[in-house]
This record gives structure tokens, C-alpha cells and sequence, in this order.
């Protein structure tokens, strides 16, 4: 399995509170966002995991029923720490936003019925992710009632950190720019001040963005262009997570011998046919081929200069079980504090 130089392993990212993670559809975002959540939460820290695009991929992830548009404790873990998962809706979130900042209490739901709610969602992408990520803004600045102080989280914050599994490469950069956008339409009001609050989060110290990628040409190549992107934008990008890498020593595999291999698998009770032994040397080119590329493209994510974390294969599937195997190799890694 490859590793990072010391010199771009991670650091903890000390002070940050909202980590984003964003990778191309199929490179396990969503399981890196899980486990880095269930890293923090190792730490005896109250961790909101929460994600935006309607898939429910939290409740499958953990194997827990749907999560409901409320924040609900998803896993335990040592030390008092917990997970607690959001689905962020966003006709909810326009609701609560409009309760918050003009008071409208029943004519919310007068609003939605007569669909103004699902129209102001979804013709406006813009307004569909700047309510979307103003929900976890809220979250992170939320502080707990006295009644539930803590006396761990900062300033008695209700989280003392969110992990955002975000919408992938190809949108991440407008995605987390859309607070800009939004106000540059609004000179003054609400509305403007929720997008210069959210601007000002993301683009802080206390925010870092971590790009999931495989060692494939095509998902480097979108990692390499979204930390581009971002970095463009003034978006702080953290760790590059290489997921289900492999490892092989590919100068044994070059000099695997035929009669070799027959020997070592008579050795052991087998009788195998020259065609067997041939199948077998073939797929171990193959994979010998695979390693090669793989080694290539991890070159092309050294040159970005970003700390490179490693997450292997996992052949039993992803469950409860994996997801806390994976969190631990991230914190062995210098992913949390």
C-alpha cells in the first residue's frame, strides 16, 4: 500500500471545526466522511456528520434507519464521544430560514402548501445551496442551552466539529462559492448577511477541504482540477485520501517464475494443471499492471503538494465494523488533532 513522504503526511489540522469532503461519484466519500467523523468522535468529541444530496448515504453507511431532517445520534463512541447525522432538506431548511429571519410561523406552512416552498427550492440552484449549506453554518455556531453544558466543546459549542460529505468534484468549487454569489445579488438585509457569515467559514482557518480520490486516471484528474478550483476561489484545501488503494511488490511480481509457483502450490496439496498455472501468472500481470498505473497516478497526486492519506481495500464491504477500521487508519494518519 502506498504511503506518504514525511513531508506531506497531515498535520491534525489543528483549529479546524468543519471539514468538507468531496470526490468524484464512486471513490467513497461518503464512507471517508463517515470514518473521519467516527476519528473525531474517537476523541471523546460531539461530531455532526451531515450531507446534502438526498441520498441517505449516512443511514446506509451505519446501517441505521433514514435519517429525518433533525439531528440524531447515528453511533457512540470512547470516551463520551458521538456522531450525531443530518440529511439536510432543503425546503426545510427555507422553512426554518424563514421562521429565523422573518418570523412567519404559520404562513410557512401556507407557503409550502401552495408549493411557493418546492418552486423557491428547485428553480434557483443558488438559493437550493446556499440553504443547504447555511444549515450547517447554523449548526456550527449553534451553542448548547445551559442546561446541556458540556464544558468540553469550545465557547460551549453544540459540536465541537462537523464533517460535511459534500456534492462531488464536479460541483464542490460552485458549491461552496454560492455563498458569494448570493451576496453579490443582496446589498444589505438577511439575505446578505447569511452569505457573507458563510463566506467567511469556509474561507477561515477553522475549514479545510478534503478531496477522496482512487488511483485511477480519471479521479486523479478531477482531484487534481478541483484543488485547482478551489484553491482559486480561496478555499482552504486539506488532505488528498487515496481510497481502496493496493499494494504489490511489482519487481516480484516481474520475476515470478512458472515453475516456481507450481512447486510452492504442490507444496501445499495441489496438483495444478500447466493451464491453471498459466491463468494464475496471467492475473498476477495483470494486477502487476494495475499496481504500475496505480503508481503513476500516485505520483501525479505527490506534485499537488497536499498531505496524502491512504485508505486500503476492503474486500468484506463497508459496515459499522470497516467504517471504524478506516477511522482508525485516518487518525494514525494525521487526520484529527
Amino acid at each position: 500500500m502506498p504511503f506518504a513522504a514525511d513531508s506531506l503526511l497531515a498535520d491534525g489540522f489543528p483549529g479546524v471545526r468543519l471539514h468538507v469532503v468531496t470526490g468524484k461519484g464512486g471513490t467513497g466519500k461518503t464512507t471517508v466522511a463517515a470514518a473521519l467523523a467516527v476519528a473525531l468522535a474517537g476523541q471523546g468529541k460531539r461530531v455532526l456528520l451531515a450531507e446534502v444530496e438526498d441520498r441517505q448515504g449516512i443511514s446506509q453507511t451505519f446501517d441505521v434507519p433514514p435519517l429525518p431532517t433533525t439531528e440524531v445520534r447515528v453511533v457512540g463512541a470512547p470516551h463520551g464521544g458521538e456522531v450525531i447525522g443530518l440529511a439536510v432538506d432543503p425546503k426545510a431548511a427555507l422553512l426554518e430560514y424563514l421562521q429565523l429571519f422573518y418570523k412567519l410561523g404559520r404562513a410557512g406552512g401556507v407557503l409550502e402548501r401552495f408549493g411557493a416552498i418546492d418552486f423557491a427550492t428547485t428553480i434557483a440552484p443558488g438559493v437550493r445551496d446556499v440553504l443547504l449549506i447555511g444549515r450547517v453554518y447554523e449548526a456550527s455556531r449553534r451553542r448548547l442551552d445551559k442546561k446541556h453544558h458540556r464544558g468540553s466543546a469550545p465557547e460551549d459549542l453544540a459540536y465541537d466539529a462537523i464533517v460535511l460529505d459534500a456534492p462531488p468534484t464536479g460541483r464542490i468549487s460552485r458549491f461552496l462559492s454560492v455563498g458569494s454569489e448570493v451576496a453579490g445579488l443582496a446589498r444589505v438585509g438577511p439575505i446578505r448577511h447569511q452569505g457573507d457569515s458563510v463566506n467567511e467559514l469556509l474561507r477561515s482557518g477553522a475549514t479545510r477541504v478534503h478531496v477522496v480520490t482512487l488511483l485511477e486516471e480519471m479521479p486523479v484528474q478531477e482531484t487534481v482540477d478541483a484543488i485547482g478550483d478551489l484553491s482559486a476561489i480561496g478555499m482552504p484545501v486539506g488532505a488528498v485520501i487515496i481510497n481502496q488503494a493496493r499494494g504489490a511488490d511489482t519487481e516480484a511480481v516481474a520475476q515470478l517464475d512458472p515453475d516456481e509457483l507450481a512447486r510452492d502450490l504442490r507444496s501445499v496439496g495441489l496438483d495444478p494443471s500447466p493451464a491453471t498455472v498459466a491463468g494464475l501468472l496471467e492475473q498476477v500481470r495483470r494486477h502487476g499492471e494495475r499496481v504500475t498505473l496505480e503508481q503513476k497516478q500516485l505520483a501525479v497526486l505527490e506534485d499537488l503538494g497536499r498531505p496524502l492519506v491512504t485508505v486500503p481495500f476492503v474486500v468484506e464491504g463497508i459496515d459499522l465494523d470497516a467504517v471504524t477500521e478506516i477511522a482508525g487508519l485516518l487518525a494514525e494518519q494525521g487526520m484529527v488533532p
